[in-house]
């Protein structure tokens, strides 16, 4: 289930993130569960380990 060799690269107007994202199939599945994005934009899921990061550049808008 883990796309560990690529994060997934997420726009500022993406936030709040959460995963598993709209893209991933159905089967691999598990709770939803929001990312909190350490100070360096990345982020990873608890349960699969996917790898998220804010696109540099990219506004970020504290909610």
């Amino acid at each position: 289930m883990s796309n560990a060799t690529t994060p997934v690269e997420l726009e500022g107007k993406d936030l709040p993130a959460y995963c598993p994202n709209p893209a991933m199939p159905l089967w691999s599945g598990h709770p939803r569960v929001f990312l909190d994005f350490a100070a360096n934009g990345e982020a990873k899921c608890p349960y699969c380990g996917t790898a998220y990061r804010i696109k540099p550049g990219s506004a970020v808008h504290h909610h």
